[in-house]
């Protein structure tokens, strides 16, 4: 509002309706993609739920649903009915201050609502967010929530695709979600390391365009000199690390990784398989040969940490990280790459340049998650999104394969418990320098 006039100033007028606009089709384009990440699969693959960390499909179909209803629509259009009233429990994941929800390692036993109904929630939330976009230029904090619940589904689109990968992998058939794209054959990128001098850098979001409550405030921290690898590690190297005995060596490992990976019987990354001399891995193509220029991939944090060791370097801090990548363009392997999977580097990446930054694989920092310097919780159940996690995970950064190209930045955080291996997340060494 114009506070001289008292009326709307036509400027301010003019922005909030081409940003209303802008929304609406980016709304449109987002739940779009996850309908066609959906398509190829049956009603029983959407049912299905592999482990507790996973979720079925039809869950997260249904529970981005959930977020506009809740969200967007209840609060902010009069006399709004639910679409059904027990969906505000069976698909709330983990907003304690909306009140009850169902058990995470439950959601493979709902096999109603059906995928059908489901798909019907979709198409109401669909139609009543399309009217609430023609009616009027929307406000600001209406739009800055209708823009979190845009990457919110980006988020579950990702876990669409890591989910429905740990699930295929457990049916003996071994099956293919999609047909493999064409394979890359170029030659192996020797590494090379990159040095960074010493200095006070800014770290966090800043400027215009979205970004996680996470992200913020932007802020100065000093960072020593170090090096960092000039591309990921690949599934080459990592094959030399089993070869050299690294999973039986406990001087490797953390105490806790040691013990975890002695409980769970790793001896080789998620999806990996020996087939005689050769190794085989799983994909969402089915099974295909181990890319050996490729990055490596489904590694935890425990793991990623004893190869660095191994390798006598170290996993980057998530600062260093966003040091080398904050003037990097954003372009990688994404998910709109329909790959799904790591793949080499392009012919046109040259050794000595940073390569891979972004797409391809999640990559591990060493570096706990918790708030930056001044952090503030949203008001309201909205601020459960990120900041109550901040205990006992790791930050990973840059994106992977299974990452819309949109939904990524430099000072984009990703964190998971050091034990998950099931997403796209890979490794990157940096070392001190003396």
């Amino acid at each position: 509002m114009n506070p001289q006039l008292g009326k709307p100033d036509r400027g301010i007028l003019g922005t909030e309706h081409a940003r209303s606009a802008a929304l609406a089709a980016q709304f449109e384009r987002v739940r779009l993609q996850t309908e066609r990440l959906a398509h190829p699969l049956s009603a029983e693959d959407c049912a299905l739920q592999s482990m507790p960390d996973a979720s079925p499909v039809k869950w997260h179909l249904a529970h981005t649903a959930w977020f506009f209803e809740t969200f967007i629509l209840e609060p902010a259009v009069p006399g709004y009915r639910l679409f059904h009233p027990q969906f505000r429990v069976l698909f709330n994941s983990y907003y304690v201050a909306l009140g009850a929800r169902h058990p995470r390692p439950e959601r493979g036993l709902l096999s109603r609502p059906s995928l059908d109904e489901v798909l019907a929630y979709r198409r109401h939330v669909d139609e009543r967010m399309a009217l609430l976009f023609a009616d009027a230029a929307l406000p600001p904090e209406l739009c800055g929530l209708i823009e979190l619940g845009i990457h919110h589904e980006q988020q579950h689109q990702e876990l669409v695709l890591t989910d429905l990968k740990h699930l295929l992998s457990r049916n003996p058939l071994k099956p293919a979600y999609a047909e493999p794209a064409a394979a890359i054959t170029t030659p192996f990128a020797p590494l090379a390391w990159i040095s960074v001098p010493e200095g006070i850098r800014q770290i966090g979001h800043g400027g215009d365009g979205f970004c996680f409550d996470n992200e913020q405030p932007r802020h100065r921290v000093f960072i020593d000199a170090f090096e960092i690898a000039s591309r990921p590690v690949t599934n080459g190297e990592y094959a030399e690390f089993i070869a050299a005995g690294g999973y039986q060596r406990p001087e490797l490992w953390l105490s806790e990784g040691w013990d975890v990976k002695t409980a769970q019987g790793w001896n080789v990354p998620l999806y990996w398989e020996a087939d005689g001399g050769n190794w085989q891995v799983f994909t969402l193509h089915g099974t295909q040969p181990l890319a050996p220029a490729a990055p490596v991939c489904h590694v935890n944090f425990f793991e990623a940490d004893a190869y660095a060791r191994w390798a006598q370097a170290r996993l980057p801090t998530e600062e260093e990280w966003e040091t080398l990548a904050a003037p990097l363009p954003v372009t990688g392997n994404f998910l709109e790459d329909d790959r799904f999977q790591p793949a080499p580097p392009g012919a046109q990446q040259q050794s000595t340049a940073p390569t891979q930054v972004y797409g391809d694989v999640w990559e591990w920092t060493r570096s706990s998650y918790g708030p930056y310097p001044g952090f503030r919780l949203a008001p309201g159940a909205v601020g459960e999104y990120n900041g109550k996690f901040m205990s006992n995970q790791y930050v990973l950064r840059g994106g992977s394969c299974a990452t819309p190209a949109s939904h990524i930045r430099a000072s984009y955080r990703n964190f998971f418990p050091a034990p998950a291996r099931w997403q796209f997340s890979g490794i990157r060494l940096a070392r001190d320098i003396r």
